[in-house]
């Protein structure tokens, strides 16, 4: 029988001291806590379901013989699965990095590495009076103002930064278009979507004609996208103290500024699998064609780090 009372598999204390044998301790000090060697647990924001699913998972499990098993909830949901240790990920991706870095640092990480970003438009389907309107190139605000009751989605703002984006994009439009009571009047419209992967879903089948979602979402299901103009589709990092001109609060006490949309990952403190969960992280690091393939941006100035990041992370 091994006694494992010496062993100290900390996270940090592995990928921050770990030379060339990294990986190889690093898997032994999974097996040892019970952890599988070739597969990693993530936990996402649901915008990024089918890229990790259908683009990232293959490629990483190609690349590195390991295989990812993916969960996707809303960010906002994610963050309280972590916190309340409902759920139990080697890899937290986050649709809000301020968000991550404001739930998760000090008590379960000290780190992130930010690797995309996207923009928020209507994708809509082409057969319905919305998605004719929206091919015409009438404005969408004048055109979402007649849609039945329920026909446009948006994200659950409680659960999701999609859900809270879409209704700082109502209140960035009212005022770049002034449009007077067009944020509370498409609030009593709109259909709010608790599951974030199935946004499309609906659209997709035509039971509803649109939803407000970021550009890689609709790219997944090959639908139109429209853009909402950079004042509003949280895209451009220069337009950050505009973005942040208006917020919205979360159900339990959350406040969360316009901002704009940037994803980053990081390993939890206590993962099973965290030499698993740094190749996870540096591949996305390291393969930005796989994001924008799948309809993600990645900047010149992507990736880019916060915090403590372990010295076996190159960026």
């Amino acid at each position: 029988m091994v006694d494992t009372s010496s062993f100290v598999c900390s996270r940090r204390s592995l990928l921050g001291s770990l030379g060339a044998s990294g990986v190889a301790a690093l898997s032994g000090c999974a097996s040892v806590l019970g952890g599988d060697s070739q597969s990693v647990r993530l936990l996402s924001a649901g915008s990024l379901a089918s890229l990790f699913d259908e683009h990232v998972g293959p490629a990483f499990e190609d690349e590195t013989g390991i295989t990812l098993h993916g969960e996707y909830y809303g960010s906002n949901a994610v963050m309280r699965m972590v916190r309340d240790r409902t759920k139990h990920p080697d890899v937290v991706v986050s649709a809000d990095a301020s968000l991550l870095r404001e739930q998760l640092y000090e008590e379960f990480t000290d780190w992130d590495v930010e690797f995309g970003s996207n923009s928020l438009g209507i994708g809509y389907n082409e057969e319905t009076s919305l998605g004719r309107a929206l091919e015409r190139g009438e404005p969408w605000y004048e055109v979402v103002r007649g849609v039945e009751s329920g026909d446009l989605a948006i994200g659950d703002p409680d659960l999701d930064p999609l859900g809270y984006r879409a209704i700082q994009a109502f209140e960035l439009a009212a005022e770049k278009h002034d449009l007077d009571g067009f944020r509370d009047e498409l609030l009593d419209l709109v259909y709010e979507e608790p599951e974030e992967p199935q946004m499309m879903a609906g659209v997709e089948t035509g039971s509803r004609a649109g939803a407000v979602v970021y550009h890689n979402m609709a790219v997944d299901h090959e639908m139109p996208f429209l853009e909402f103009p950079d004042e509003y589709n949280f895209s451009d990092p220069g337009l950050a103290d505009h973005y942040a001109s208006v917020s919205y609060t979360t159900d339990d006490g959350y406040t969360a500024p316009g901002r704009p949309i940037l994803y980053n990952a990081t390993v939890t403190d206590d993962a099973d699998n965290p030499s698993a969960g740094a190749e996870l992280v540096q591949f996305l690091i390291d393969n930005p064609d796989v994001l924008t393939d799948a309809g993600l941006t990645v900047s010149e100035s992507l990736p880019r780090t916060h915090g403590s990041v372990p010295e076996d992370i190159d960026v």
